[in-house]
């Protein structure tokens, strides 16, 4: 079996991340522009979303390219962004783009829930390498990232239809981008006290 590459942490966060922070410095510059091609008007924020999608297949072809695999949640997240994003570029319309965060957090809590109705933990299929734990705090981690992914999602949908599409861009780059890093430190408790115990191996790594 070949081994999975891994690409440099900084640069892996780097091609993660740099997408969303250059659709917020982009929008910034274009949100009150407007641009006509092939005929067609198109505002600011459509033209944006159009570079970012574009970004997203570049990113994510560097980061299959460095690891050799997506994850499953980066290819799910990749493949919303295409249909959403392709959809209000062709229908110039805003409104798609918006709902895609609402989309991939939906799914997810769903996922997760089918999961657990089976009683098992789909997250842990995806993060037992970096924590370790008994198969309960996994149980117990995987309720509460559900019913997180889910106050997402409708968080995300309050926000796009209550506010601004400029709030909504800011919401997107910092709210959804912080707040899953901040769950994740708030889960610390958890993940230490149904830690598995370290064994001779682990310690002789060390």
């Amino acid at each position: 079996m070949t081994a999975t590459k891994k690409a440099n942490t900084w640069l892996k966060l780097g091609l993660e991340l740099g997408p969303i922070l250059l659709f917020f410095l982009v929008f910034g510059r274009l949100k009150d522009k407007t641009f006509v091609i092939f005929g067609t008007e198109y505002s600011g924020f459509i033209v944006t979303t159009a570079l970012f999608v574009g970004l997203i297949m570049l990113t994510s072809g560097l980061l299959w390219w460095l690891e050799g695999q997506l994850s499953k949640m980066q290819m799910v997240t990749l493949f919303i962004v295409i249909v959403m994003g392709g959809l209000s570029i062709w229908l110039n319309d805003e409104h798609f783009i918006k709902m895609k965060p609402t989309l991939i957090y939906a799914i997810f809590a769903a996922v997760l829930l089918f999961g657990l109705l089976r009683g098992q933990s789909y997250l842990r299929l995806v993060m037992q390498d970096g924590f370790p734990m008994q198969p309960e705090g996994w149980i117990k981690l995987t309720w509460r990232f559900a019913l997180f992914f889910a106050v997402l999602a409708v968080v995300n949908e309050l926000v796009w239809r209550n506010f601004s599409t400029e709030d909504w861009v800011t919401f997107k780059t910092f709210a959804l981008t912080l707040a899953p890093m901040a769950f994740i430190m708030a889960q610390y408790g958890l993940m230490q006290r149904y830690a598995l115990p370290e064994t001779e191996d682990d310690k002789d790594e060390a």
